[in-house]
Protein backbone atom coordinates (compact mmCIF):
# COMPACT_ATOMS: atom_id res chain seq x y z
CA UNK A 1 0.00 0.00 0.00
CA UNK A 2 1.02 3.78 -0.65
CA UNK A 3 0.51 6.05 2.31
CA UNK A 4 -0.92 9.82 0.87
CA UNK A 5 -0.48 12.35 3.71
CA UNK A 6 -2.95 15.40 2.79
CA UNK A 7 -6.37 15.14 0.97
CA UNK A 8 -5.94 18.42 -1.23
CA UNK A 9 -5.36 18.97 -4.81
CA UNK A 10 -2.55 17.29 -5.16
CA UNK A 11 -2.78 14.76 -2.89
CA UNK A 12 -5.56 13.66 -4.41
CA UNK A 13 -4.27 13.54 -7.60
CA UNK A 14 -1.20 11.28 -6.63
CA UNK A 15 -3.86 8.84 -5.35
CA UNK A 16 -5.39 8.45 -9.03
CA UNK A 17 -2.95 8.31 -10.57
CA UNK A 18 -0.97 5.60 -8.62
CA UNK A 19 -4.61 3.88 -9.16
CA UNK A 20 -4.11 4.09 -12.77
CA UNK A 21 -1.18 2.37 -12.28
CA UNK A 22 -2.81 -0.29 -10.45
CA UNK A 23 -1.48 0.36 -6.84
CA UNK A 24 -3.18 0.32 -3.70
CA UNK A 25 -3.61 4.20 -2.25
CA UNK A 26 -4.65 5.34 1.07
CA UNK A 27 -4.93 9.10 1.49
CA UNK A 28 -4.89 10.69 5.19
CA UNK A 29 -5.94 14.54 5.69
CA UNK A 30 -5.75 16.11 8.92
CA UNK A 31 -8.71 18.22 8.79
CA UNK A 32 -12.58 17.22 8.23
CA UNK A 33 -13.17 18.71 4.97
CA UNK A 34 -11.12 17.60 1.92
CA UNK A 35 -9.59 20.28 -0.50
CA UNK A 36 -6.86 22.33 1.31
CA UNK A 37 -7.09 25.50 -0.43
CA UNK A 38 -9.91 24.67 -2.46
CA UNK A 39 -12.31 24.12 0.27
CA UNK A 40 -16.06 25.46 -0.22
CA UNK A 41 -19.08 27.50 1.89
CA UNK A 42 -22.50 27.01 0.60
CA UNK A 43 -24.19 29.37 -1.19
CA UNK A 44 -27.65 29.49 -1.78
CA UNK A 45 -27.33 27.94 -5.06
CA UNK A 46 -23.90 26.73 -6.29
CA UNK A 47 -21.30 26.21 -3.39
CA UNK A 48 -17.81 28.46 -3.65
CA UNK A 49 -14.31 28.45 -2.96
CA UNK A 50 -13.50 30.58 0.51
CA UNK A 51 -10.68 31.54 -1.68
CA UNK A 52 -10.93 32.47 -5.08
CA UNK A 53 -10.20 30.48 -8.11
CA UNK A 54 -9.98 30.63 -11.44
CA UNK A 55 -8.15 29.30 -14.20
CA UNK A 56 -5.75 29.94 -17.12
CA UNK A 57 -5.09 29.08 -20.63
CA UNK A 58 -1.54 28.00 -19.89
CA UNK A 59 -3.61 25.48 -17.01
CA UNK A 60 -3.08 22.29 -19.74
CA UNK A 61 -3.44 19.71 -16.86
CA UNK A 62 -5.85 19.99 -15.07
CA UNK A 63 -8.54 20.62 -17.93
CA UNK A 64 -6.87 17.18 -19.28
CA UNK A 65 -7.51 15.10 -15.85
CA UNK A 66 -11.29 17.02 -15.55
CA UNK A 67 -12.02 15.45 -18.70
CA UNK A 68 -10.97 12.37 -18.00
CA UNK A 69 -13.53 12.76 -15.04
CA UNK A 70 -16.19 13.43 -17.40
CA UNK A 71 -16.49 16.92 -16.59
CA UNK A 72 -14.60 18.51 -19.92
CA UNK A 73 -17.81 20.09 -20.85
CA UNK A 74 -18.12 22.36 -17.47
CA UNK A 75 -15.20 24.15 -17.90
CA UNK A 76 -17.03 27.15 -19.32
CA UNK A 77 -13.82 29.65 -20.80
CA UNK A 78 -15.22 33.49 -19.76
CA UNK A 79 -13.76 36.81 -19.91
CA UNK A 80 -12.12 38.00 -16.72
CA UNK A 81 -12.30 41.84 -16.58
CA UNK A 82 -9.62 43.95 -14.90
CA UNK A 83 -9.61 47.40 -13.62
CA UNK A 84 -7.00 49.29 -11.44
CA UNK A 85 -8.44 51.51 -8.28
CA UNK A 86 -5.87 54.52 -8.35
CA UNK A 87 -6.62 57.96 -6.90
CA UNK A 88 -10.32 56.79 -6.34
CA UNK A 89 -10.78 56.05 -9.96
CA UNK A 90 -11.11 53.21 -11.17
CA UNK A 91 -9.42 52.67 -14.34
CA UNK A 92 -10.79 49.61 -16.57
CA UNK A 93 -7.89 47.86 -18.87
CA UNK A 94 -9.05 45.21 -20.65
CA UNK A 95 -9.08 46.60 -24.51
CA UNK A 96 -6.25 48.42 -25.92
CA UNK A 97 -8.40 51.66 -25.92
CA UNK A 98 -8.77 51.53 -22.13
CA UNK A 99 -5.11 50.72 -22.11
CA UNK A 100 -4.45 53.61 -24.43
CA UNK A 101 -6.75 55.95 -21.91
CA UNK A 102 -4.98 54.86 -18.42
CA UNK A 103 -3.64 58.50 -17.08
CA UNK A 104 -0.62 56.90 -15.02
CA UNK A 105 1.96 55.92 -17.79
CA UNK A 106 3.14 57.70 -21.05
CA UNK A 107 2.44 56.03 -24.25
CA UNK A 108 6.04 54.85 -24.49
CA UNK A 109 5.44 53.20 -21.06
CA UNK A 110 2.41 51.27 -22.77
CA UNK A 111 4.25 50.27 -25.83
CA UNK A 112 7.27 48.92 -23.38
CA UNK A 113 5.08 47.09 -20.74
CA UNK A 114 2.93 45.79 -24.11
CA UNK A 115 6.02 44.09 -25.44
CA UNK A 116 7.36 42.74 -22.05
CA UNK A 117 3.30 40.96 -21.59
CA UNK A 118 4.32 39.60 -25.19
CA UNK A 119 7.28 38.20 -24.34
CA UNK A 120 9.32 40.26 -26.68
CA UNK A 121 12.88 42.00 -25.46
CA UNK A 122 12.74 45.49 -27.95
CA UNK A 123 15.88 46.77 -25.61
CA UNK A 124 17.90 46.58 -29.15
CA UNK A 125 17.31 47.82 -32.36
CA UNK A 126 16.17 44.42 -33.86
CA UNK A 127 13.16 42.74 -31.29
CA UNK A 128 14.23 39.36 -29.21
CA UNK A 129 11.55 36.98 -29.55
CA UNK A 130 13.16 34.67 -27.12
CA UNK A 131 15.07 36.86 -24.49
CA UNK A 132 12.23 35.36 -21.79
CA UNK A 133 12.11 31.89 -22.61
CA UNK A 134 14.27 30.50 -20.03
CA UNK A 135 12.92 31.90 -16.49
CA UNK A 136 16.13 30.86 -14.75
CA UNK A 137 18.24 33.71 -16.14
CA UNK A 138 15.96 36.05 -14.17
CA UNK A 139 15.90 34.10 -10.98
CA UNK A 140 18.59 36.43 -8.90
CA UNK A 141 17.13 39.87 -10.36
CA UNK A 142 14.57 41.79 -8.14
CA UNK A 143 11.54 42.58 -10.03
CA UNK A 144 12.35 46.30 -9.97
CA UNK A 145 15.35 45.81 -11.48
CA UNK A 146 14.35 43.77 -14.60
CA UNK A 147 11.09 46.16 -15.11
CA UNK A 148 13.21 49.22 -15.20
CA UNK A 149 15.59 47.38 -17.34
CA UNK A 150 12.91 46.01 -19.91
CA UNK A 151 10.48 48.51 -19.80
CA UNK A 152 11.14 51.89 -17.94
CA UNK A 153 11.46 53.67 -14.16
CA UNK A 154 7.50 54.87 -14.92
CA UNK A 155 6.09 51.27 -15.42
CA UNK A 156 7.84 50.40 -12.32
CA UNK A 157 6.86 53.30 -10.01
CA UNK A 158 3.14 53.72 -11.43
CA UNK A 159 1.91 49.94 -12.30
CA UNK A 160 3.87 47.61 -10.95
CA UNK A 161 5.60 48.59 -7.54
CA UNK A 162 1.81 48.86 -6.09
CA UNK A 163 0.68 45.83 -7.68
CA UNK A 164 3.59 43.86 -5.93
CA UNK A 165 3.13 46.12 -2.40
CA UNK A 166 -0.08 44.30 -2.28
CA UNK A 167 0.65 41.07 -2.98
CA UNK A 168 4.15 41.19 -0.87
CA UNK A 169 4.55 43.97 1.00
CA UNK A 170 7.69 44.61 2.58
CA UNK A 171 8.88 41.51 0.98
CA UNK A 172 8.57 42.59 -2.47
CA UNK A 173 12.45 43.84 -2.60
CA UNK A 174 13.15 40.05 -2.37
CA UNK A 175 10.92 39.10 -5.45
CA UNK A 176 12.47 37.46 -8.17
CA UNK A 177 11.83 38.73 -12.08
CA UNK A 178 11.25 35.07 -12.91
CA UNK A 179 8.65 35.28 -10.78
CA UNK A 180 7.04 38.17 -12.46
CA UNK A 181 7.45 36.67 -15.66
CA UNK A 182 5.96 33.81 -15.11
CA UNK A 183 3.13 35.17 -13.75
CA UNK A 184 2.98 37.14 -16.93
CA UNK A 185 2.90 33.71 -18.67
CA UNK A 186 0.64 32.27 -17.09
CA UNK A 187 -1.89 34.55 -16.71
CA UNK A 188 -0.99 35.76 -20.53
CA UNK A 189 -4.32 34.93 -22.86
CA UNK A 190 -6.62 37.28 -23.60
CA UNK A 191 -9.36 38.29 -26.33
CA UNK A 192 -7.80 41.53 -27.70
CA UNK A 193 -11.57 43.45 -27.76
CA UNK A 194 -12.45 42.08 -24.41
CA UNK A 195 -9.94 41.00 -21.76
CA UNK A 196 -8.74 37.93 -20.08
CA UNK A 197 -9.64 34.55 -20.96
CA UNK A 198 -10.17 32.41 -17.74
CA UNK A 199 -11.88 29.26 -16.73
CA UNK A 200 -14.63 28.20 -14.10
CA UNK A 201 -16.12 25.04 -13.79
CA UNK A 202 -20.13 24.99 -13.97
CA UNK A 203 -21.16 24.50 -9.94
CA UNK A 204 -17.62 25.03 -9.03
CA UNK A 205 -14.33 24.03 -8.09
CA UNK A 206 -15.78 21.58 -5.55
CA UNK A 207 -17.40 19.83 -8.87
CA UNK A 208 -13.75 18.60 -9.90
CA UNK A 209 -13.15 18.16 -6.23
CA UNK A 210 -16.15 15.68 -5.55
CA UNK A 211 -15.44 13.63 -8.76
CA UNK A 212 -11.65 13.31 -7.57
CA UNK A 213 -13.01 12.00 -4.55
CA UNK A 214 -14.97 9.63 -6.16
CA UNK A 215 -12.57 8.44 -8.74
CA UNK A 216 -10.07 7.69 -5.72
CA UNK A 217 -12.91 6.52 -3.94
CA UNK A 218 -14.10 7.69 -0.31
CA UNK A 219 -13.36 4.25 1.04
CA UNK A 220 -9.32 4.93 0.19
CA UNK A 221 -9.66 8.44 1.86
CA UNK A 222 -9.62 9.37 5.88
CA UNK A 223 -10.46 12.38 7.31
CA UNK A 224 -9.67 13.61 10.95
CA UNK A 225 -6.43 11.91 10.42
CA UNK A 226 -3.32 13.47 10.99
CA UNK A 227 -0.61 11.67 10.31
CA UNK A 228 1.66 11.74 13.29
CA UNK A 229 4.77 9.58 12.30
CA UNK A 230 6.76 8.61 9.04
CA UNK A 231 9.18 5.58 10.06
CA UNK A 232 12.03 5.18 7.51
CA UNK A 233 14.50 1.69 8.66
CA UNK A 234 17.36 0.56 7.27
CA UNK A 235 17.25 3.62 4.58
CA UNK A 236 13.73 2.89 3.61
CA UNK A 237 10.37 4.02 4.24
CA UNK A 238 8.26 1.55 6.62
CA UNK A 239 5.22 2.97 8.26
CA UNK A 240 2.96 5.72 8.30
CA UNK A 241 1.34 6.33 12.11
CA UNK A 242 -2.33 7.94 12.11
CA UNK A 243 -3.70 9.46 14.87
CA UNK A 244 -7.02 7.67 13.94
CA UNK A 245 -8.45 4.53 15.65
CA UNK A 246 -10.95 3.73 12.12
CA UNK A 247 -9.33 2.21 9.53
CA UNK A 248 -10.00 -0.13 6.63
CA UNK A 249 -6.68 -1.77 6.20
CA UNK A 250 -6.48 -5.24 7.43
CA UNK A 251 -2.65 -5.06 7.94
CA UNK A 252 -2.50 -1.93 10.48
CA UNK A 253 -1.97 -2.20 13.60
CA UNK A 254 -2.51 -0.18 17.04
CA UNK A 255 0.01 1.54 18.40
CA UNK A 256 0.80 3.98 21.01
CA UNK A 257 -2.70 5.46 20.64
CA UNK A 258 -2.08 5.58 16.86
CA UNK A 259 -3.20 3.25 13.95
CA UNK A 260 0.43 2.22 11.94
CA UNK A 261 0.13 1.81 8.38
CA UNK A 262 2.87 -0.48 6.50
CA UNK A 263 3.76 1.22 3.16
CA UNK A 264 5.75 0.45 0.07
CA UNK A 265 6.13 4.22 -0.51
CA UNK A 266 4.90 7.90 1.17
CA UNK A 267 4.09 10.65 -0.42
CA UNK A 268 3.67 13.69 1.31
CA UNK A 269 1.73 16.15 -0.11
CA UNK A 270 1.33 19.03 2.20
CA UNK A 271 3.31 22.47 3.43
CA UNK A 272 6.80 21.63 4.01
CA UNK A 273 6.74 22.24 7.70
CA UNK A 274 4.27 18.91 7.56
CA UNK A 275 7.38 17.62 5.71
CA UNK A 276 9.80 18.71 8.34
CA UNK A 277 7.90 17.21 11.29
CA UNK A 278 7.58 14.10 9.92
CA UNK A 279 11.22 13.25 8.09
CA UNK A 280 13.33 16.61 9.39
CA UNK A 281 13.85 17.25 6.00
CA UNK A 282 14.00 21.44 6.54
CA UNK A 283 12.55 23.78 3.54
CA UNK A 284 13.93 26.90 3.44
CA UNK A 285 10.78 28.34 1.27
CA UNK A 286 9.23 31.37 2.98
CA UNK A 287 5.48 31.60 3.20
CA UNK A 288 2.58 34.07 2.90
CA UNK A 289 -0.45 33.56 5.06
CA UNK A 290 -3.60 34.87 3.09
CA UNK A 291 -7.05 36.31 4.44
CA UNK A 292 -9.89 36.11 2.48
CA UNK A 293 -13.28 37.37 2.44
CA UNK A 294 -16.31 36.72 0.81
CA UNK A 295 -18.92 39.46 1.15
CA UNK A 296 -22.53 38.42 0.29
CA UNK A 297 -24.57 41.45 -1.04
CA UNK A 298 -27.80 42.28 -2.53
CA UNK A 299 -26.54 44.71 -4.85
CA UNK A 300 -23.15 44.73 -6.67
CA UNK A 301 -20.47 47.00 -5.89
CA UNK A 302 -17.96 46.96 -8.78
CA UNK A 303 -18.51 46.88 -13.18
CA UNK A 304 -15.29 44.49 -13.31
CA UNK A 305 -14.28 41.48 -12.29
CA UNK A 306 -10.86 42.05 -10.59
CA UNK A 307 -9.90 45.42 -9.11
CA UNK A 308 -6.32 45.96 -7.80
CA UNK A 309 -5.68 48.30 -5.52
CA UNK A 310 -2.71 51.14 -5.67
CA UNK A 311 -3.00 52.92 -2.29
CA UNK A 312 -2.54 51.31 0.86
CA UNK A 313 -5.21 49.60 1.55
CA UNK A 314 -6.03 46.93 4.03
CA UNK A 315 -6.04 44.47 0.83
CA UNK A 316 -4.43 44.78 -2.18
CA UNK A 317 -7.86 43.21 -4.23
CA UNK A 318 -11.10 43.33 -4.55
CA UNK A 319 -12.56 40.27 -6.57
CA UNK A 320 -16.57 40.45 -7.21
CA UNK A 321 -17.03 36.68 -8.61
CA UNK A 322 -20.48 37.56 -9.82
CA UNK A 323 -19.52 39.94 -12.22
CA UNK A 324 -17.25 37.00 -13.40
CA UNK A 325 -20.04 34.08 -12.90
CA UNK A 326 -23.51 34.48 -13.13
CA UNK A 327 -25.11 35.77 -9.63
CA UNK A 328 -27.82 33.30 -10.37
CA UNK A 329 -26.52 30.52 -10.14
CA UNK A 330 -25.98 31.77 -6.29
CA UNK A 331 -29.23 32.36 -5.65
CA UNK A 332 -29.10 36.08 -7.29
CA UNK A 333 -26.69 37.09 -4.34
CA UNK A 334 -24.10 39.50 -5.24
CA UNK A 335 -20.71 37.48 -4.52
CA UNK A 336 -17.50 39.88 -3.71
CA UNK A 337 -13.96 38.62 -2.31
CA UNK A 338 -10.92 40.89 -0.55
CA UNK A 339 -8.28 39.40 -0.48
CA UNK A 340 -5.18 39.98 1.19
CA UNK A 341 -1.80 38.71 2.29
CA UNK A 342 0.52 38.70 5.01
CA UNK A 343 3.84 38.24 5.16
CA UNK A 344 4.50 37.60 9.08
CA UNK A 345 2.29 35.94 11.79
CA UNK A 346 2.72 39.17 13.79
CA UNK A 347 0.69 41.64 11.22
CA UNK A 348 -1.50 43.83 12.50
CA UNK A 349 -4.56 42.16 9.92
CA UNK A 350 -3.81 38.37 10.79
CA UNK A 351 -3.82 39.46 14.44
CA UNK A 352 -7.33 40.72 14.12
CA UNK A 353 -10.32 38.42 14.58
CA UNK A 354 -12.61 38.44 12.21
CA UNK A 355 -14.89 41.39 13.47
CA UNK A 356 -12.16 44.06 13.26
CA UNK A 357 -11.13 42.59 10.15
CA UNK A 358 -14.42 43.13 8.58
CA UNK A 359 -15.47 46.46 10.45
CA UNK A 360 -11.91 47.53 8.27
CA UNK A 361 -12.44 46.27 5.18
CA UNK A 362 -15.99 47.73 4.85
CA UNK A 363 -14.64 51.23 6.82
CA UNK A 364 -12.32 51.17 3.59
CA UNK A 365 -14.51 49.89 1.02
CA UNK A 366 -17.18 52.67 2.21
CA UNK A 367 -14.24 55.17 1.70
CA UNK A 368 -13.08 53.89 -1.84
CA UNK A 369 -16.85 53.77 -2.87
CA UNK A 370 -18.87 56.37 -1.22
CA UNK A 371 -22.28 55.14 -2.44
CA UNK A 372 -21.35 51.73 -0.90
CA UNK A 373 -24.23 50.74 1.46
CA UNK A 374 -22.89 48.28 3.76
CA UNK A 375 -26.90 47.74 4.94
CA UNK A 376 -27.08 45.85 1.23
CA UNK A 377 -24.14 43.72 2.70
CA UNK A 378 -25.73 40.14 4.27
CA UNK A 379 -23.12 37.80 5.20
CA UNK A 380 -19.15 38.20 5.54
CA UNK A 381 -17.36 35.14 6.28
CA UNK A 382 -13.39 35.09 6.47
CA UNK A 383 -11.20 32.42 5.75
CA UNK A 384 -7.57 32.30 6.94
CA UNK A 385 -4.28 29.97 6.08
CA UNK A 386 -0.83 30.86 7.32
CA UNK A 387 0.63 29.33 4.49
CA UNK A 388 -1.24 30.35 1.12
CA UNK A 389 1.61 30.84 -1.40
CA UNK A 390 5.39 30.73 -1.36
CA UNK A 391 7.45 33.86 -1.35
CA UNK A 392 8.81 33.79 -4.57
CA UNK A 393 11.94 35.48 -3.78
CA UNK A 394 15.65 35.66 -5.68
CA UNK A 395 17.22 31.73 -6.03
CA UNK A 396 14.02 30.08 -5.78
CA UNK A 397 14.75 27.55 -7.55
CA UNK A 398 17.44 26.74 -5.14
CA UNK A 399 14.99 25.79 -2.52
CA UNK A 400 12.21 24.00 -3.55
CA UNK A 401 11.63 20.49 -2.85
CA UNK A 402 12.81 17.49 -4.59
CA UNK A 403 10.43 15.10 -5.41
CA UNK A 404 12.21 11.98 -4.43
CA UNK A 405 13.61 12.11 -1.23
CA UNK A 406 15.63 8.92 -1.11
CA UNK A 407 19.18 10.50 -0.38
CA UNK A 408 17.69 13.18 2.42
CA UNK A 409 14.98 11.08 3.97
CA UNK A 410 15.01 7.23 2.95
CA UNK A 411 13.63 5.14 0.02
CA UNK A 412 10.16 5.44 -0.79
CA UNK A 413 9.37 8.74 0.45
CA UNK A 414 8.29 11.59 -1.90
CA UNK A 415 7.00 15.32 -1.64
CA UNK A 416 4.00 16.59 -4.12
CA UNK A 417 3.28 20.02 -1.90
CA UNK A 418 3.35 23.22 -2.91
CA UNK A 419 7.46 23.64 -2.26
CA UNK A 420 8.05 21.59 -5.23
CA UNK A 421 9.19 22.50 -8.59
CA UNK A 422 5.61 22.00 -10.21
CA UNK A 423 4.54 25.10 -8.46
CA UNK A 424 7.09 27.34 -10.10
CA UNK A 425 6.91 29.96 -11.40
CA UNK A 426 3.23 30.04 -9.75
CA UNK A 427 1.19 28.05 -7.05
CA UNK A 428 -1.90 26.97 -9.02
CA UNK A 429 -4.26 24.16 -8.61
CA UNK A 430 -2.74 22.79 -11.96
CA UNK A 431 0.21 22.95 -10.43
CA UNK A 432 -1.06 20.48 -7.45
CA UNK A 433 -2.29 18.08 -10.71
CA UNK A 434 1.22 18.52 -11.59
CA UNK A 435 2.89 17.20 -8.36
CA UNK A 436 0.97 14.49 -7.93
CA UNK A 437 1.39 13.33 -11.33
CA UNK A 438 5.07 13.65 -11.27
CA UNK A 439 5.31 11.89 -8.38
CA UNK A 440 2.98 8.94 -8.95
CA UNK A 441 5.18 8.08 -12.07
CA UNK A 442 8.40 8.10 -10.13
CA UNK A 443 6.88 5.98 -7.55
CA UNK A 444 5.38 3.48 -10.14
CA UNK A 445 8.73 3.35 -12.22
CA UNK A 446 10.20 2.34 -8.51
CA UNK A 447 8.42 -0.21 -7.99
CA UNK A 448 8.26 -2.03 -11.25
CA UNK A 449 11.85 -1.92 -11.05
CA UNK A 450 12.15 -3.61 -7.52
CA UNK A 451 9.59 -6.03 -8.62
CA UNK A 452 11.60 -7.17 -11.29
CA UNK A 453 9.40 -5.61 -13.93
CA UNK A 454 10.32 -3.06 -16.85
CA UNK A 455 10.81 0.09 -15.41
CA UNK A 456 7.47 1.97 -16.51
CA UNK A 457 7.93 5.71 -18.30
CA UNK A 458 6.27 8.71 -17.48
CA UNK A 459 3.85 9.27 -19.92
CA UNK A 460 3.60 13.19 -18.65
CA UNK A 461 5.60 16.31 -20.11
CA UNK A 462 6.11 18.60 -16.89
CA UNK A 463 7.65 20.76 -19.33
CA UNK A 464 4.69 21.59 -20.84
CA UNK A 465 3.58 23.41 -18.01
CA UNK A 466 5.76 25.31 -17.38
Amino acid sequence: MIGVVGGGIAGLATAYRLQQHGHDVQVFEAAAQLGGLAATYETRGDDIEQFYHHLSKSEETIVELADELGLGDRIEWRVGTNGYYVDGVVHPLDTPWEILAYPHMSLYDKFRLGMLTQGIDVRELVPDFDAYDDLSEYEHVTVREFVEEHTTKSVYENFVDPLLDGKYGDRKDDISAAWFLGRVRFRGERDLLRGEILGYFDGGFGVLLDALVDAVGRENITTDAPVTDLTVADGRVQSLTVESGDSDDAEAHQSGGGTVHDVDAAVVATMPNVLESLTGFHCDIDFQGAVCGLVTMEESLLDTYWLNVAHDAPFGALIEHTNFVERERYGGDHLLYVAAYVQDSEEELWRMGDDEVRETWLEEIESMFPAFDRSAVSAFRIARNPRAAPIYERGYLDLVVPYHLDEAVGAGVYYAGMASEAQYPERSLNGGVVAGYEVADRIDASLTADTGGETAESDFDFGSDE
